[in-house]
Order: C-alpha cells, then sequence, then structure tokens
C-alpha cells in the first residue's frame, strides 16, 4: 500500500489541484480524489507518472522512505543507500 497522505503533500508542495494532477496522471478528479484519500489503490502505472512529475522515487510515494529521490550507481544499478538488511549497509562502488 503506498502513502496516501504523501500524494498530498506533494500535490501541495507543488501548488497543484486534483484536477491538475489527475490530468497529468491520465485519470478523472474523481479517481485521483480517491488515491489521495486512500479509497482506492494507486496503480503502478499511475504511480510511475507521478513519480516521474514530481521527480521522486516511487518508494517515497510508497512510504517506504522518507528520501525523495534514490542514489544510484548507474553503472552497477545499485541503490547504494538502500543496501541490504533494511538499508543498514553501504556499499562502497569506489
Amino acid at each position: 500500500m503506498y502513502n496516501y497522505k504523501r500524494l498530498k503533500e506533494l500535490r501541495e508542495d507543488n501548488d497543484l489541484n486534483q484536477k491538475q494532477v489527475a490530468d497529468v496522471i491520465g485519470t478523472t478528479f474523481q479517481y485521483y480524489s480517491a488515491y489521495e484519500r486512500g479509497i482506492r489503490d494507486l496503480p503502478l502505472d499511475r504511480a510511475i507518472k507521478l513519480a516521474k512529475y514530481y521527480n521522486v522515487s516511487i518508494d517515497y510515494i510508497a512510504g517506504l522512505t522518507n528520501t525523495p529521490r534514490n542514489e544510484w550507481n548507474n553503472k552497477n544499478n545499485i541503490n547504494i543507500y538502500g543496501g541490504i538488511n533494511g538499508g543498514k549497509n553501504k556499499f562502497n562502488l569506489g
């Protein structure tokens, strides 16, 4: 389950209304409003659109992290801050 409260925070931080965000992700105002209130689950394709639009990670939208953007090592496609064991380890990929 995603963090539906975070959707509202992101929208308000960007001075948008629900209709504007609904248009961005290709849905109706009513559906988006239901996502934001936690009445409907946010489909993955729409979560991806929101993450790209707000320039945040899907993990952030899902509430799995409080860091809006993950740092990725593009060469190895590894989240260097997420690590293993719940993010307790950091990698030195030097």
